[in-house]
């Protein structure tokens, strides 16, 4: 099975840094390695100092990298939609190359960019994919979409292949631009599903690690808290957080300030995420590119253990049962009750942390099964649901 490791992290905090070392470590001891950039501002190949392409390119034995490129992506994923979006856009004599800009819509960059998590775990090339995600927020709402695809497939998509078939022309004629055809939504469904897979591979705890990288500062470290809970929120596990660019003990003078402000931070830290272990990686006072400076963050940050080990297992939310009810529990770490609202219609969840939002699908043993009431417990999310037999009875005692 494929290891993928996610880092992500505010933005400054020196994630690519600590990616580009885990993959190239993780290579030197054996495995078949590949790291990639999901940021629109790649910063992958200044990190190894070598030029990166929108193709994986060996550049270390057992090393892989790329830095993937929006129109490299739309013609391996895309086409198909491109080709009506562009129709589409030129229908009223829009120039066609200025129709064709216009299909780079906002979010395929990124979207793209994850795509390829899929294909390098579908190749079986590599034993280890190493992601440098963008900063938090653009990699929380990058994760979110793969279940707001399944949203479309199940109720847009149907709908509007229904109606391209029933009358695509006349209704062409009749709002004044092109319906798309058949092979539209097979490519869109294509595009989602693909999406879909993605979100089970990340959201696999035995496959898949998110590692949150931050500075020991107020706002990265908020940051940092809010981001762990939306990604269990999301269904994505943690393994590691690491904080970069400690000062040593030994420092003073203009930095003792710093250093300071640090280690009273670092014991709040561990504390925090806790059982989450925390690891750090010491300030270098020099500039740290190309493969000598990442072995050393490297062997800094993991010693003699292999970047791919898993450093926790834990599941941000499983179903237990418990005699006569069955109990959903979601871990959202740093966050009250106040905070938490939720509403329930058929199969779906709806649970609410601050802006974010997510639709959970209800497994089908809870599908039928009423909801009786929520409270938070240290940090857990518990949902109760009767047991049908339990619902039933309840019926016809009420019958």
């Amino acid at each position: 099975m494929t290891r993928i490791l996610l880092y992500t992290g505010k933005g400054g905090v020196g994630k690519t840094s600590i990616a580009a070392a885990s993959a190239l470590l993780s290579a030197d001891r054996g495995n078949r390695t590949i790291v990639l950039s999901t940021d629109i501002a790649h910063s992958l190949g200044d990190a190894f100092d070598t030029k990166l392409g929108p193709e994986p390119a060996e550049i270390a034995p057992n090393l892989w990298a790329q830095e993937p490129d929006v129109y490299f992506n739309i013609g391996r994923y895309w086409k198909t939609i491109q080709a009506y979006m562009t129709d589409l856009f030129s229908w009223r004599g829009l120039d066609a190359v200025m129709a064709e800009e216009m299909t780079v819509l906002p979010g395929m960059d990124e979207l793209g960019n994850l795509l390829w998590i899929a294909d390098h775990v579908e190749s079986g090339k590599y034993d280890l994919i190493v992601v440098d995600a963008a900063p938090t927020g653009e990699t929380l709402r990058l994760l979110s979409l793969p279940e707001a695809s399944r949203w479309w497939v199940d109720r847009i998509a149907p709908i509007g292949r229904r109606v391209s078939r029933l009358g695509r022309p006349v209704i062409e004629r009749m709002i004044g631009v092109p319906v798309p055809r058949d092979e539209v939504f097979v490519a869109a469904e294509r595009l989602l599903d693909r999406l879909d897979l993605v979100h089970r591979l990340l959201a696999d705890p035995e496959q898949s690690s998110i590692r949150l990288v931050l500075a020991l500062e107020q706002l990265a470290i908020v940051e940092a808290r809010r981001s762990f809970t939306y990604f269990h929120l999301f269904g994505y596990p943690s393994d590691l957080v690491i904080c970069n660019r400690v000062m040593p003990d030994t420092v003073d003078g203009y930095f003792a300030g710093l250093r300071d402000t640090q280690q009273a931070y670092l014991p709040r830290v561990r504390d925090d995420f806790a059982p989450v272990p925390v690891r750090t990686v010491p300030f270098f006072d020099r500039e740290v590119i190309g493969a000598a400076g990442l072995r050393e963050i490297g062997q800094a940050l993991f010693g003699k253990d292999d970047p791919a080990d898993f450093f926790y297992r834990g599941r941000p939310y499983r179903i237990r049962t418990e005699g006569a009810r069955h109990v959903l529990e979601v871990a959202l770490p740093f966050t009250s009750r106040e905070e938490v609202s939720l509403a329930r219609e058929g199969d779906e969840l709806v649970i609410s942390v601050g802006t974010w939002r997510r639709t959970l699908v209800l497994p089908r043993a809870l599908v039928d099964s009423p909801t009786t009431g929520a409270k938070m417990d240290d940090g857990i999310l518990r949902i109760e649901f009767s047991t049908r037999a339990t619902a039933r009875k309840k019926e016809a005692d009420h019958g």
